[in-house]
């Protein structure tokens, strides 16, 4: 497994070993004994699938709060994304910057996304599905979301045109309005 740090501590890019014959590949995309080993115990309770049909459906961005945060390990394994990550830790130094990272079944990129930072991605190619794997169960009251296209993040999502948007994702605040529940240096 190779470990590539981003621009932001904490979110991290696996990349796991393939290993292929005339069949096709072959790769574990977690091992809870190596992972350990390189300091990532992570204990998944859930894992996650999502399918987007239209090329530029922005799913984002979101959190879970305290106590039900989730660590996130997000990987595309039908078609493309750009997946985002924003850090919303109060007291970071990194706060309101965020990272962007293409995931595709061709590359086999992972992105660790910590407790404490926004979630989400854009399709770059059409019936895109995304798999990610979760620290916590989904609690539907401790849910929340940032506007995905606050001007104060700056992210540059390359659409060449309108997004596909949830209602939730269209009706949510900026960051400049959201009481983050997080804080720099907290578990």
């Amino acid at each position: 497994m190779q470990i590539e740090p981003t621009e932001l501590p904490d979110v991290i890019i696996l990349t796991p070993r393939r290993f292929g014959d005339d069949r096709g590949w072959f790769t574990e995309t977690w091992n809870a004994g190596t992972m350990a080993q390189a300091g990532l115990d992570l204990p998944w309770v859930q894992d996650n699938h999502s399918m987007s049909a239209v090329v530029g459906t922005v799913r984002g961005l979101h959190f879970q709060a305290p106590p039900r945060a989730q660590d996130k390990l997000v990987r595309c394994s039908r078609g493309a994304i750009l997946d985002v990550a924003v850090d919303v830790r109060v007291g970071s130094p990194h706060f309101g910057r965020w990272v962007g990272v293409e995931l595709t079944p061709e590359n086999g990129r992972q992105l660790l996304v910590p407790k404490g930072f926004l979630h989400g991605f854009v399709t770059r190619a059409p019936m895109t599905e995304v798999q990610y794997k979760c620290t916590d169960v989904y609690a539907p009251d401790c849910d929340g979301a940032v506007r995905w296209d606050d001007p104060d993040i700056g992210i540059v999502w390359g659409l060449s045109g309108a997004p596909v948007l949830s209602a939730k994702d269209q009706a949510a605040p900026l960051l400049r309005d959201f009481k983050s529940p997080f804080v720099w240096g907290q578990a």
